[in-house]
């Protein structure tokens, strides 16, 4: 479907009944042939954590109840759902009565599942008992600090590089910026970089980084270009990229891609 017809960047009514029509599937067949991926193999494992922050329905009491959500695409799911689509989904709950958050979570991973075109995990959390933030997940080195002579702030996968032995190291930078490529609307990130290789040359990783200022991209597609970079241009052994953007509109995207099927996508931080 062409993102002319998606709800993002417009003026939208809000309803608050039950309505799966809302979603709107994005496909990553065409990111991931600019990355040179046309045949639907990749070189990675992975998936999209959400944070959804805002959901509500009514019991049969007709009380209100609430939770918050985390909810797990697979990368390998043909589509993506486009954020403020599922926002306006969510909201459809606000009003509609459910048995139980049981039938809620049910609801939600068919509607998500049957958009995207795989399996969806969906699970809901009380909003009274306490979910710990980090800044930074333990073990990982900062290199916001690191000195960069030539700033650029436009695309520069050149600015990668790596050498000498083996390290096996993990990198984090809270500096990722990037645009929505329908409302142009900044996307703030914190990118956790962890690999077996030759060393990656940190300023040269900062710069690239930086680099992503005005980029316009989704934030799957972003973690998928840094993903395929870091590997062709740094040659690791192993590699997981993984963004944490920060919450906007009562959700929070955290994409990430490796080359180990068992990687997760760590901590939630304290811009969540």
């Amino acid at each position: 479907m062409a993102l002319d017809n998606a709800p993002l960047g417009k003026n939208s009514d809000y309803p608050d009944q039950y309505d799966p029509s809302l979603l709107f599937p994005v496909a990553r067949e065409e990111n991931r042939r600019r990355l040179g991926f046309p045949d639907g193999r990749w070189p990675w494992f992975g998936g999209d954590l959400w944070q959804a922050w805002e959901v509500s329905w009514l019991r049969p009491s007709g009380i209100p109840d609430l939770a918050w959500a985390e909810i797990r695409f697979p990368a390998a799911a043909p589509a993506i759902i486009e954020s403020k689509s599922l926002k306006l989904y969510l909201n459809s709950l606000n009003q509609t009565v459910f048995s139980s958050s049981e039938q809620v979570v049910e609801t939600v991973t068919r509607d998500l599942s049957s958009v995207c075109g795989a399996a969806v995990s969906v699970h809901f959390n009380s909003v009274d008992h306490s979910h710990t933030a980090v800044g930074r997940p333990a073990g990982y080195e900062l290199i916001d600090n690191e000195v960069v002579d030539d700033v650029v702030y436009s695309y520069a996968p050149e600015s990668l590089t790596a050498s000498g032995p083996v390290v096996t190291e993990k990198l984090c930078s809270h500096l990722l910026k990037s645009n929505c490529p329908v409302t142009g609307q900044p996307d703030w990130g914190t990118v956790l970089v962890s690999y077996t290789g030759p060393a990656v040359d940190r300023a040269g990783l900062l710069r690239y980084l930086v680099s992503f200022r005005q980029k316009q991209d989704f934030h799957e597609h972003c973690v998928e270009t840094l993903f395929t970079d870091l590997l062709n241009l740094c040659q690791p052994e192993s590699l997981t990229v993984c963004a944490r953007y920060t919450r906007r509109g009562g959700l929070d995207i955290n994409p990430w891609r490796s080359t180990e099927p068992e990687e997760q996508v760590g901590p939630r931080l304290v811009r969540q």
